[in-house]
This record gives structure tokens, sequence and C-alpha cells, in this order.
């Protein structure tokens, strides 16, 4: 059973890279380091790339583990919750954005669980993966750019409107996905 779970792969270990780059970013954000916004852009940049690239070798290589399939998706909101915790405690991000984003994450998270439990599986749609690069993009783009930029707040609007409709797309497809087996009943 355990090498099972915890078989180590390329996907596996950036998922574990994914993890542990966290913590770097909190200090980069957080520290009074000369440079840390370019050190915390850059570990984020690093971070996020290991996402698309671990899900993209564990399907090719058909290399997708039980560990993997737990750990991604919790590294990922790892990664995304203490950026923008981080950004708001530094008073660069307002905190209702930061919570309708994390809300987001954490409802679909309970979504999946709950669907998982009734033997659905909610893979993640095109407009989920648009809602991750816009989310990405946003706080590269708070990250890097001080101060009130027109563009950047645009971003982060369209952004939090993406992560809402992403959303409620979740809970519709999931909701028809429960339905489906009594209507055909």
């Amino acid at each position: 059973m355990w090498p099972d779970v915890f078989a180590l792969n390329l996907p596996t270990f950036l998922t574990v890279v994914r993890i542990m780059l966290v913590p770097a970013l909190v200090v980069a954000l957080l520290g009074n380091t000369p440079g840390g916004d370019v050190l915390a852009a850059v570990v984020f940049a690093l971070a996020s790339l290991t996402d698309f690239v671990d899900g993209y070798l564990a399907r090719a290589r058909d290399s997708v583990t039980a560990f993997g399939k737990l750990m991604d998706p919790l590294a990922d909101k790892l990664l995304i919750v203490a950026a923008l915790v981080s950004l708001v405690s530094l008073h660069r991000l307002a905190a209702w954005v930061a919570m309708v984003i994390i809300t987001r994450e954490l409802a679909v998270t309970m979504l999946r669980l709950g669907a998982a439990g009734a033997g659905v599986v909610i893979s993640a749609s095109m407009f989920g993966k648009l809602k991750t690069c816009l989310q990405i993009a946003a706080i590269l783009a708070v990250i890097a750019v001080h101060g009130h930029s027109p563009w950047v707040s645009a971003l982060l609007y369209f952004t939090v409107l993406v992560t809402v409709l992403s959303g409620l797309d979740y809970f519709f497809d999931l909701r028809r996905r429960m339905q489906a087996p009594s209507a055909r009943s």
C-alpha cells in the first residue's frame, strides 16, 4: 500500500516542490529584504509553472498517483491562499478580493469531496483552468506593480468575476450530474 500512495515520480516530486515553495513565497513577500518582490514573483511564477508541468507529465506519462490526485489540488490552493493572504496583510490587495477567491476555492473543494463520496468525479473544466491562469496572472501583477494601476485593477476584477462564474459552473455541473441518474429511473 505505501509504495502506491507515496510513489515518487517527476509529477509527484514537482507537487512536493510547489508545497515547499509556499513558505519561501511568504518569506519573500513579508520579509523586509531587498528585492523581496522580485524574489516573490520568481518563486510564485516557478511554483505556478510546476502546477502546469506536473499535470501535463502525469497525464502524458500515465503516472497519475493517489498522492498526486490528493496533493496537487491542495498544493495549488496553498500557493494561491498564501499569496492572497500575504498581499492582503501588506495592504496591496483588498481583503474582499482574497475572500471571494478563497471562498470559491474552498467551496469547490467541498463540492468535489461531496461528489466523490457520491461516486461522481468532477474534472477541471476549461473554465476552471482559465480561472487558474487569471489568478496566477493577477497575483503576479499585484506582486510586480506597486501602487494603483488601472490595468491591474481591471485584471483583478475580471479574475474575481471568472472565479465566481467558474465556481457556479462547478456547482451547476455537479447538480446536473447528481440529477442525471435519478432522471433515468
